[in-house]
């Protein structure tokens, strides 16, 4: 299973081969395919299997079991060389609009813009340089401590339980995205801001514990961040339990999310996957950009038509409620797979569901079918078929690993999709 860089580093801390006294590594993946999708364009994408990138690790003993490390990550969007990845399709999300009716649909049609640009970015928003790791640590006997922007401990669980290992368009996370279809993060993926203490025993236990303060969590809005997970990786298992949970602008809980799952290899053929991940958000830290949307966005084109101040007011009211509302999370999801190894390479089934628990009652069923076959250690095909059968206002749509999968064409759609494509690591 696909593992992040820092998993890898610090499952060192209790190694006993030694490191060179300086060991500075350049490393990546360069990923690219092609995808035809129900509603949607055929599209060339970056990062389907796993996302393309370009990273810079480091070590240096220090004696005594001490080691300074460091690892830097950069995003690289193969299709157009830039850094921030589009939606799979332009297709409007609708359900951050249920509720308002009252407002005029032309000023509906330009919050529909507002919300979600048509063509703008889906991820690293902020343009940040090393977006997916930008982390500087020591390990000693008794652990690592960690600074800067790393993955949380509430989604190594996620990957470990995911049977496409966050990766095409039969990964669990494409109908776990908010409510009704990526209307906002279904899990934190990363935090910036953070401090993380981790430690690996000898018996195959592992743990970590991560705390951000304010402008910490994923898209750096958080007042603070707290997560943790326990796991065991050792006689076939690879498992865990982890917990993320945020603060929005105002101290007040935001997205919290509860992932138990893994994996285990039963022989040299099989593998079988199994996660149960949890989110609910009552306070999303999204309300604010979705405010301030409205304030810079609409409020000058009710003035240009000359609308009353208190109409004006109303309208605005009918708005915040509507989307407080609507950014709410209740959900429980959950998924099993298996991995089948044939000759040079593996077929890999997954079924996954997302039981909504909000008013719309919002389900997802996600049904996926690949082939992985090795050219070598380095370099793989793939080929993947994935199937969403969305239920109540959902409009959840196949993705990749680098990019959401955006909306179908209208709720309650299926979504469906076939992807090829090619994954090199250097």
């Amino acid at each position: 299973m696909k593992k992040s860089i820092l998993a890898a580093l610090l499952g060192t801390c209790f190694a006993t081969s030694a490191f060179a006294q300086t060991s500075v590594q350049i490393y990546g993946i360069a990923d690219a395919g092609v995808m035809w999708q129900k509603g949607g364009p055929t599209k060339i994408y970056s990062g389907g299997a796993d996302g393309s990138r370009i990273g810079f690790k480091g070590t240096e003993d220090l004696g005594n079991g001490y080691k300074a490390i460091f690892n830097l990550e950069a995003r690289v969007e193969l299709d157009t060389g830039t850094q921030q990845p589009t939606l799979m399709n332009d297709n409007p999300g609708t359900y951050l609009l249920r509720g308002m009716n009252g407002i005029p649909p032309a000023i509906l049609s330009r919050l529909q813009s507002l919300i979600q640009p048509p063509g703008g970015p889906a991820v690293n928003q902020e343009r940040a340089l090393f977006d997916r790791t930008a982390m500087v640590g020591l390990i000693t006997p008794v652990g690592a401590v960690l600074l800067g922007r790393m993955y949380t401990p509430g989604y190594e669980v996620f990957n470990k339980a995911d049977t496409f290992e966050s990766g095409t368009g039969g990964t669990w996370g494409h109908v776990t995205g908010g409510t009704a279809g990526f209307t906002a993060l279904g899990a934190d993926i990363r935090s910036q801001e953070a401090i993380q203490y981790r430690i690996a025993l000898p018996n195959g236990i592992g743990a970590s514990v991560m705390y951000g303060p304010k402008g910490s969590g994923y898209l750096g809005r958080y007042n603070k961040f707290r997560a943790g997970a326990v796991t065991y990786t050792a006689n076939g298992l690879d498992v865990g339990i982890g917990y993320n949970h945020g603060y929005d602008q105002q101290n007040r809980p935001s997205l919290r999310t509860t992932t138990v799952g893994g994996s285990y290899q039963l022989n040299d053929t099989w593998k079988f996957f199994a996660g149960f991940h949890s989110q609910r958000n009552s306070n999303s830290v999204l309300i604010a950009d979705y405010t301030a949307g409205w304030d810079t966005g609409v409020v000058p084109a009710l003035a240009a038509q000359g609308i009353p101040a208190a109409t004006q007011t109303a309208l605005r009211g009918i708005f915040t409620r509507a989307i407080s509302a609507n950014t709410q999370q209740d959900a429980n999801s959950y998924q099993v797979g298996a991995h089948y190894k044939v000759g040079s390479g593996r077929i890999m089934a997954q079924y996954a569901h997302q039981n909504d628990r909000t008013i719309t009652n919002s389900d997802a069923n996600l049904y996926a079918l690949g082939y992985d076959h090795f050219l070598s250690k380095r370099t793989d095909l793939y080929t993947v078929v994935s199937f969403i059968k969305n239920d109540g206002l959902a409009q959840y749509s196949p993705g990749t690993s680098g990019n959401p999968g955006g909306f179908t064409k209208a709720p309650g759609e299926d979504g469906r999709a076939l992807q090829i494509g090619i994954r090199h690591r250097f």
